[in-house]
């Protein structure tokens, strides 16, 4: 039995130094008055050009990110590695919109892959198809009424290509690649073009993985009615499980557009759907690998229950869990301790470009009850813990 209320093993990897730098953080993004504060003021210095991306990197950046280039995450790749945690490096500069930027965005991908090649401390690579497509061309291939110009179809055609070219790479170097799932009106088409890399890649082995939103009440059907595809295609279906990360975004467009929000009604309903999909998963392991991807403790130990009762090895690569990088370390090191396959989620890119996502962070941080508290009364007693020793 698992349990992750060892802060020994928890903070193993962390200085005293590291915890009371990550105290004072989580302590400032308790408070959403300062983290408007921060976002504004960061903003406007990175915008004017003050010189703060020495703080920067030396604070939240340290906390939450490897570093700027994928050379510069080597230290976190090797220093993880050590307690059996796994990377996934994450490109995680957004907001580009040219077909430079696009092309360019395709070639880091691509490098993270050929860094994980041979190098069992990465165990995937990931991307996200906004960061190599126009969000307007992507609501447009979701949207089953748009009649397309010819334009738009031969521009829909270089961003599969582009995806198609990532997987490929992927596959060639057999490193298992997650497409992250994004907002509603534009899932619909990296659903459908995610399982075209499934039908080309994953006849033998899952390298092309999917990501499921379980805060959205449709992805229970959606994944038995996945299962039921890959079965009829003879492919294996790769699957990240996530709650989401666009709940307020998606309530406020229902609202304002008129339609049925996508999302669940609370929580409960987020939390039950994730764990049936788990349980639904175990019971179809001869067609699915998946990542858990969650900061919750209850559907983490949910998994290693179901894992043991269906006689699924802990060191089985086909079952793995992942967090953020800089958080729910408790949840990471404990399971990794007890023979769990584990990797952090490793985001990298310039301090500027990466400040979008390091702010949603923050945000999410504020939002979600209680994360921030646990993080701080878990490093307060491992500080209280090494005090007395």
């Amino acid at each position: 039995m698992v349990s992750f209320d060892n802060t020994e093993v928890a903070f193993q990897s962390k200085t005293n130094k590291d915890l009371r730098r990550a105290y004072w953080l989580f302590k400032i993004i308790a408070s959403p008055t300062f983290v408007k504060l921060g976002k504004f003021f960061t903003n406007l210095a990175l915008n004017i050009g003050l010189p703060i991306r020495k703080p920067v990197k030396a604070t939240i950046f340290k906390q939450f990110c490897g570093g700027e280039t994928i050379d510069e995450c080597a230290e976190t790749i090797i220093h993880l590695g050590s307690y059996q945690v796994g990377t996934i490096l994450d490109y995680s500069v957004e907001g580009k919109t040219s077909d430079e930027d696009f092309d360019k965005t395709v070639d880091i991908i691509i490098s993270t892959i050929d860094r994980a090649k041979n190098d069992s401390n990465i165990p995937f690579a990931v991307f996200k198809v906004t960061g190599i497509a126009r969000f307007d061309l992507l609501e447009k291939a979701s949207n089953k009424h748009h009649k397309f110009t010819d334009k738009e179809q031969k521009e829909i055609q270089i961003i599969i290509n582009r995806i198609d070219k990532i997987a490929k790479a992927a596959f060639d170097a057999k490193v298992p690649l997650f497409i992250d799932a994004e907002e509603t009106w534009i899932q619909d088409a990296i659903d459908t073009w995610t399982f075209e890399m499934m039908l080309k890649y994953n006849k033998e082995e899952a390298i092309v993985y999917n990501t499921l939103q379980m805060y959205r009440h449709d992805r229970m059907e959606f994944l038995k009615d996945c299962c039921e595809l890959a079965k009829k295609n003879g492919v294996f279906y790769g699957v990240k499980l996530v709650r989401g990360a666009y709940m307020e975004k998606e309530r406020e467009r229902a609202k304002n557009l008129n339609y049925p929000s996508p999302i669940q009604p609370n929580k409960n309903a987020t939390d039950f759907d994730y764990n049936a999909a788990l349980k639904f998963i175990v019971k179809h392991a001869d067609v699915f690998a998946l990542c858990a991807g969650s900061h919750n403790e209850e559907s983490s130990l949910i998994l290693t229950k179901l894992m043991e009762e269906n006689t699924i090895s802990p060191d089985n690569k086909h079952f793995y869990f992942a967090q953020l990088l800089g958080m729910s370390d408790h949840i990471s090191y404990n399971l990794s301790h007890a023979g769990f396959q584990v990797a952090k989620y490793v985001p990298f890119g310039p301090v500027k470009e990466v400040m979008p996502y390091l702010l949603r962070r923050a945000d999410e941080n504020t939002s979600v009850a209680g994360q921030t508290g646990r993080e701080l009364s878990l490093i307060m007693r491992e500080l209280d813990r090494r005090k007395s020793n």
